[in-house]
């Protein structure tokens, strides 16, 4: 594709991901549409008639067993196969808390996880494709808007509503709040991203995220 040899290192790390989570979040929008599940239109019904040991439905447990081995293996890829950047080390917890969450809420049979579908999208800010889709507005729309409106409100306030004594409430809440204050911190870089742009202090695209020349030897 005739690219620079930093961004043809990072093409198959970009590649993967496009890949993946292109698959992922196809598979999340049929969930939520195309079947009878009713956790988009009214989150709070994935605590109704909750128990514990309750059965996971099989199409459920095949996200939960997709998310578990992307971000298990995500851990690995970030720690020694990415490019390293300004924010590997809040990428690096963003993946052991998103694994947290998936491995804890598949083994109480809890429902927080499942709520996260209703604000997917590709969740990785990283890479040369990523720039223009990062600048979406669907990027705050869904991560800032839609998560905190429909996923932490069911978790903090509808969960209580439906099962007063849930078990680990604060344990999964604690988690999801880290996510949303990684959300926002990516989000400044975004608009770190624009104002350079609209400054006119960048020729050229480029992620805001990686070290210059220097940095990178001092790396």
């Amino acid at each position: 594709c005739n690219l620079q040899p930093k961004d043809a290192a990072k093409m198959p790390e970009s590649a993967w991901k496009l890949l993946f989570y292109t698959l992922s979040w196809s598979y999340g929008t049929y969930l939520l549409f195309f079947t009878d599940y009713p956790f988009f239109y009214d989150p709070p019904s994935v605590f109704y008639d909750w128990k514990k040991g309750m059965d996971v439905p099989t199409d459920i447990a095949i996200a939960y067993l997709l998310q578990c081995s992307f971000y298990g293996h995500s851990i690995y890829a970030t720690a020694y196969m990415d490019t390293w950047r300004k924010d590997s080390v809040v990428m690096l917890l963003h993946h052991v808390v998103t694994l947290t969450l998936i491995a804890f809420s598949y083994a109480f049979r809890l429902c927080w996880e499942k709520l996260r579908w209703v604000s997917r999208l590709p969740r990785h800010p990283r890479g040369p494709l990523n720039p223009p889709c990062s600048l979406c507005p669907g990027r705050f729309w869904f991560r800032l808007y839609w998560f905190p409106l429909k996923v932490l409100y069911a978790t903090c306030y509808s969960s209580l509503q439906s099962v007063p004594n849930i078990p680990f409430y604060f344990f999964f809440n604690a988690l999801l709040l880290v996510l949303t204050l990684m959300n926002i911190y990516w989000f400044l870089y975004i608009v770190l991203f624009v104002a350079k742009v609209l400054m006119g202090q960048m020729q050229e695209v480029n992620d805001v995220r990686e070290y210059d020349v220097e940095d990178s030897k001092k790396t």
